[in-house]
């Protein structure tokens, strides 16, 4: 059976007979929202095809108390004077660097995520990754594809037995962690957060004892101004082995000229890139195209386009959590998180 279409224009939106909440969606979402949202008593109007300019004059067209985005629009405190009765703002994902928390704070707006929505996607997509990047499988399959059968040249290495670092132990790593519990591996955590506990399937370590033990160090911290470029050369260059690293986080959190160093110098044996630094390869400065020709060049880097999270399944999983929290808010008991 096919999901229900979302209404494109306000004027098409199912208003229950006793609404709570008015929500203004600027972004493509799976189609199930309405139908996860209307026993909430929240009246949709689904507008993905708002350009980014164009949302204010909407927010401030309706008195919207709530409103959904992805991507496309910075939320900020100039947005948030055009819609004075907002009192929620819920990202369909987890990271929020496009939204001035701030901000929200100052205009007492509570920020809604759904990490929960995605996570799976992001740890199956991880472990893929390393798989990938461990048994040479992308550059196996351009050589068989090229009519070279070139088996020596392709022997890889096994998860089991090695140590896997951790950097960010949220949602994202623990989903990672609990996926490589069966693999035979050590598997290391270090989150920001000193008192974070860990879990059965990671041991909470400080970041010396990951840069003294890790092989492999996958990256899962958020986005924000304190961890632009976290990951430098003096962090790579602190590892004891020489590692794979794999960064499905945000590309902004990993110095890519740093790693261009690492590969060149062999601190770094192998990368697998989910993320770039900029992700609008026409907008690239010099110095970034300059990095990225080199990883482009690399047989021993892989990419793709920003798609840990993106799943058929995590599509429909993020509208289900969002509609969660938004009815735990609205019942009072919601917490930003």
């Amino acid at each position: 059976m096919s999901e229900p279409a979302l209404p494109p224009e306000p004027s098409q939106a199912r208003r229950p007979a006793a609404a709570a909440s008015l929500c203004l969606c600027v972004d493509e979402m799976h189609p199930s929202l309405p139908e996860l949202l209307e026993p909430l008593g929240v009246t949709l109007h689904f507008r993905p095809d708002l350009k980014a300019a164009e949302i204010p004059a909407a927010l401030a067209a309706q008195p919207y108390d709530g409103l959904i985005v992805r991507s496309k629009l910075r939320i900020t405190a100039e947005l948030l004077t055009h819609g004075p009765h907002l009192r929620y703002v819920a990202r369909a994902g987890a990271g929020v660097d496009n939204i001035d928390e701030a901000a929200l704070a100052a205009a007492k707006v509570t920020l809604l995520n759904a990490p929960e929505g995605n996570r799976d996607a992001v740890g199956e997509y991880t472990l893929g990754l390393l798989l990938a990047l461990f048994r040479n499988i992308v550059r196996a399959d351009r050589e068989v594809r090229q009519g070279l059968w070139q088996r020596e040249a392709n022997r890889g290495e096994e998860i089991a037995g090695k140590v896997v670092g951790i950097l960010g132990y949220g949602h994202m790593g623990a989903a990672f962690a609990k996926r490589l519990s069966n693999f035979g591996c050590t598997v290391l955590a270090h989150d920001r957060n000193p008192d974070h506990p860990g879990d059965h399937n990671a041991i909470s370590v400080s970041l010396r004892e990951l840069q003294e033990r890790a092989d492999v160090l996958s990256i899962h911290i958020p986005y924000e101004a304190a961890n632009k470029h976290f990951v430098n050369d003096e962090l790579l260059g602190g590892f004891r082995n020489p590692i794979w690293l794999l960064n499905t986080a945000r590309g902004e959190v990993l110095d890519h000229a740093a790693l261009v160093r690492g590969l060149q110098s062999g601190q770094v044996r192998g990368a697998a890139l989910d993320v770039l630094e900029n992700e609008k390869l026409a907008t690239l400065t010099e110095t970034q195209r300059t990095n990225l020709d080199f990883l482009q060049t690399s047989p021993n880097v892989i990419f793709s386009p920003h798609i840990g999270g993106w799943s058929f399944q995590s599509y429909r999983r993020i509208n289900e959590v969002l509609a969660r929290k938004i009815g735990e808010f609205l019942r009072g008991a919601g917490a930003a998180h």
